[in-house]
């Protein structure tokens, strides 16, 4: 079997056992590609591959981010286990490899005052304008992630009981509730705007652009910026800002860290925990500036 073979048998193992996402397929796949054209300069092949070769490996790709690394030892890890259980070999080498050691740096968020002003910024007098708003007011009302946002249907939304269903990572589906501005804004934009953009054509899409075309990612990205300078928020701002602000802002105000893990669809509750030191620090802030002993 060759090596395209083997990483194809591998990958597909996993969208059928594990229905992982095609992102993080193609992520396993470049890994194991180069591993493999790694170990070829040695004249061996991945199912050859030992505890020295492997640590020689990831020794040469020590200029990397330790993100990287960790990310292509999980790789490594999940492709070894794979061949193991299938026959194909004896012993994992990624046994008693341990991953680097991560910084856990504290999202970036905006205030509410600032998210505020981000939802006001778009004309909503115009067609685009109403739709920014619509995104906007949801995205921060729900907490998704960009891709979700944009990949809505029309099929997801339900309006009458105030929820979007969404397939996150792993194709796992959770309900998110909108909010009743949200779901006055995405009414407003569903009467007004939407028909308006797609000039008479058919779309399952929610979000669509002037050319009657599903919104992408990075058309998004670009809004949200635009946006954000009109605002006159001069700090960067993703999609992604405005989901840690979501999180971030529903801790402050009490929220229990179990409901955020749910509504942000984290499978693990230490990836929700991070959000918990933004929380703290905001709390220190308070103690410092308003207790007398502070």
């Amino acid at each position: 079997m060759s090596r395209i073979d083997l990483i194809d048998e591998f990958c597909d193992t996993l969208w059928l056992e594990d229905g992982l996402s095609r992102n993080t397929l193609e992520s396993y796949r470049s890994d194991l590609k180069q591993f493999s054209i790694w170990l070829s300069k040695k004249e061996k092949t991945l199912l050859e591959a030992d505890h020295a070769l492997l640590l020689a490996f990831l020794s040469n790709q020590s200029r990397m981010k330790a993100s990287t690394t960790s990310r292509e030892l999980s790789s490594f890890r999940r492709f070894f286990q794979f061949a193991v259980s299938r026959g194909k070999m004896e012993q994992d080498p990624t046994l008693n490899v341990e991953s680097p050691k991560l910084s856990r740096g504290l999202p970036k968020s905006i205030s509410e005052i600032e998210v505020e002003q981000l939802l006001d910024a778009p004309e909503t007098s115009s067609s685009n304008g109403l739709r920014d708003r619509a995104m906007l007011e949801l995205l921060y009302a729900s907490g998704l992630r960009v891709s979700e946002l944009v990949g809505l249907r029309m099929n997801q939304l339900g309006l009458d009981m105030g929820i979007v269903r969404i397939t996150g990572k792993g194709e796992k589906e959770r309900l998110v509730p909108m909010g009743e501005e949200a779901m006055e804004w995405l009414s407003r934009y569903i009467r007004d705007a939407r028909p308006a953009l797609l000039k008479g054509k058919k779309s399952e899409h929610l979000f669509v652009t002037s050319r009657g075309a599903s919104m992408t990612r990075q058309a998004f990205w670009h809004l949200i910026r635009k946006h954000a300078k009109k605002a006159g928020i001069a700090k960067p701002l993703s999609p992604h800002t405005l989901r840690h602000a979501f999180a971030t802002h529903l801790l402050n105000h009490g929220a229990d860290l179990r409901v955020v893990q749910v509504l942000l669809g984290h499978s693990d509750i230490s990836t929700t925990q991070i959000y918990t030191h933004v929380a703290r620090e905001r709390l220190k802030s308070l103690h410092e500036k308003h207790h007398p002993r502070g």
